[in-house]
């Protein structure tokens, strides 16, 4: 298959999919996989054998969840456009508005549908100020408990988003014990409440039991149902970013040339300057991998190789599911990798090829 392209392995997938069920049954909760991280639908029957349904933050995620992933279809938006809303309502389950102001504004329009609210509570595990819900002056939900309350019997449920890559029970338990201590009184007038994502929960080393008694105690405190929407925590470690080297130089570093981009097909790599990975990562021969558009800075990181890079070698880029496919961009026009997939039984079959009909088709 040429490279470049997305390779989805269902096994690394159903390894996490196995801790989501596990975590359904024994907690009481219900997961919707947060499609702003993955909106591949070519898996998504398959990841609906172990999930509720899908939850969305747009009029095309809410649709697209609607048509193709069975179960539940929750809608959030930061804001809903009026010529939007009413086919949110018709594509969702649930919808949740971001303020009091939105929940005002479109009272009438979604009269008999189920409402929610976002909530801040003010404190997050997000370790980038860009990504952090909680920083000084977010837009992101309502903080103020009393309003909150003012607008209690027009909802019947809450959603709480203020985890981020939380990969410590500890610091999740305290942060839901902070959120009872403030909103308790009104979560008591609730029929459901989200906690969001980024719960690093189906990762190799974590206290999935402990969890699960945490949440199954939440919900029976309060008499709700619980929805968590993991995104990551769903896809982490299911995908590489398959790549060819084209070239290479020496600039006083060993320099490889691959027929991808940083900036075009792991953009949130470089928005939050983090390499990207490769495994083993071990050898006595350093090179920096480096990408093909024009920008100086589109550098994939530095590893170690057993042997020189010469080209034609074959680079795998790991864990590439998340925050990926759903932000691949045309810039330098370069070649947008095509996606694959490694089912079960060990084949590759290929689901999405990308050509110049679809860069011209993105274009006017």
């Amino acid at each position: 298959m040429q490279t470049p392209y997305y390779l989805i392995d269902k096994s690394c997938l159903l390894r996490n999919l196995e801790k989501i069920s596990w975590l359904r049954e024994a907690s009481g909760v219900k997961c919707l996989l947060a499609l702003k991280c993955f909106a591949t639908w070519s898996v998504f029957d398959f990841m609906a054998e172990h999930m509720d349904g899908s939850t969305s933050s747009s009029l095309y995620e809410v649709r697209l969840g609607r048509e193709k992933f069975p179960g539940e279809t929750h809608a959030y938006s930061v804001a809903y456009a009026d010529h939007e809303i009413a086919q949110v309502l018709a594509y969702s389950d649930k919808i949740i508005f971001n303020s009091i102001g939105q929940l005002a504004k479109f009272n009438d329009a979604s009269q008999g549908h189920v409402r929610g609210l976002r909530v801040n509570p003010g404190v997050s595990t997000s370790e980038f100020d860009l990504a952090d819900p909680a920083r000084p002056f977010s837009r992101l939900g309502e903080h103020d408990p009393a309003k909150i309350a003012a607008v209690a019997d027009q909802i019947s449920g809450l959603m709480f988003h203020n985890n981020c890559e939380n990969d410590s029970f500890a610091r999740f338990d305290e942060m839901l014990t902070l959120i009872e201590d403030r909103f308790g009184a009104i979560i008591h007038k609730m029929a459901w409440i989200s906690l969001g994502g980024g719960i690093h929960f189906t990762g190799a080393d974590y206290p999935l039991e402990n969890l699960a008694l945490r949440l199954k105690e939440f919900s029976q405190k309060f008499g709700v149902q619980v929805y968590l929407e993991p995104g990551e925590a769903a896809i982490t470690g299911a995908a590489t970013l398959e790549v060819t080297v084209l070239d290479t130089m020496h600039n006083g570093k060993n320099l490889a040339i691959v027929d991808s981009s940083i900036e075009a097909h792991l953009l949130d790599l470089l928005i939050y300057r983090e390499p990207a990975k490769i495994a083993p990562n071990t050898g006595a021969h350093e090179w920096m991998i480096c990408g093909k558009s024009c920008l100086a800075g589109d550098i994939f990181g530095e590893f170690l190789f057993d042997a020189p890079l010469k080209a034609g070698d074959r680079l795998s880029f790991q864990d590439t599911a998340g925050y990926t496919m759903v932000k691949k961009n045309w810039f330098n026009g370069v070649k947008m990798p095509s996606i694959a997939i490694r089912e079960l039984d060990g084949t590759t079959r290929l689901v999405r090829d990308f050509d110049y009909d679809d860069f011209a088709a993105a274009l006017s």
